[in-house]
């Protein structure tokens, strides 16, 4: 995989790869965790219907080559699908982890990479199928999305703070684009030419991914599957089930 993109075959994935596909001609991308046998499990914003107030996974497509396409459990987001479901007649690409800072840097746009290195392949996919039988909590654009999915799926990484930015590349693409630009306005008065504000911009840009990337953050914290629900707050036992992880040092606070 180059720099310029993460392409990749069918032939080439296997079960624990972390995969992604672009929607809304590249408007943003779509990530899940590919488990073999053709089928992909990914967090997803559920549909709601019109007729209760029951949240309810709706597939777009009726899908005729897999019976167990869009399958989650009730009132989770987490959903299995087959990769031509998944795909939406998109392009398929790999996330890279482990890679470089110089190369995470010259990745101008989020959401394609980590320094951050991968657990085992079937860590990662016992992740995955566990999450799809239990859940991911409620999903959120910035905090907890498809991409933050599949980075705890892959690195079993947190974020201790739950009210700041997640894991996500997309998200901290979002938010460091305007802070960049903020930041790099005082230098406009130093900088007259256009050409140096706006590798100055790229520059601030460019670190503030780096800043919030999983792999060199200090508010991420390793956490077991079978832990996630004590650490994201579900529950109504909560505070029975603190008491038992706090001794094993594995609570987010």
């Amino acid at each position: 995989m180059g720099l310029l993109t993460n392409r990749v075959e069918r032939s080439e994935i296997k079960a624990g790869d972390h995969i992604y596909t672009y929607r809304a001609v590249f408007a943003y991308s779509h990530h899940g965790i590919f488990v073999g046998g053709g089928k992909v499990v990914h967090f997803t914003r559920v549909e709601t219907s019109s007729t209760s107030n029951n949240e309810l996974y709706i597939p777009t497509t009726e899908c005729a080559t897999c019976p167990d396409c869009g399958f989650r459990q009730p009132n989770s987001q987490v959903v299995l699908s087959c990769l031509d479901c998944f795909l939406k007649h998109g392009a398929l690409y790999s996330f890279e982890y482990g890679v470089s800072p110089s190369v995470f840097i010259a990745k101008v746009r989020g959401g394609t990479c980590t320094t951050a290195t991968s657990d085992p392949p079937q860590t990662v996919v016992h992740r995955a199928m566990y999450l799809l039988q239990n859940g991911f909590g409620n999903y959120d654009a910035f905090q907890n999305n498809c991409e933050d999915f599949a980075l705890y799926c892959k690195t079993g990484l947190l974020t201790v703070d739950r009210f700041g930015v997640g894991r996500s590349g997309q998200a901290s693409s979002v938010i460091g684009a305007p802070l960049a630009a903020l930041l790099s306005s005082p230098l406009k008065l130093l900088m007259p030419s256009p050409v140096g504000v706006a590798t100055m911009t790229a520059g601030m840009y460019c670190m503030s991914r780096y800043a919030t990337d999983i792999g060199v953050r200090t508010d991420v914290i390793k956490v077991a599957v079978e832990d996630l629900a004590v650490n994201l707050g579900w529950g109504n036992n909560r505070e029975i089930v603190e008491e038992n992880v706090i001794s094993n040092g594995r609570l987010l606070r």
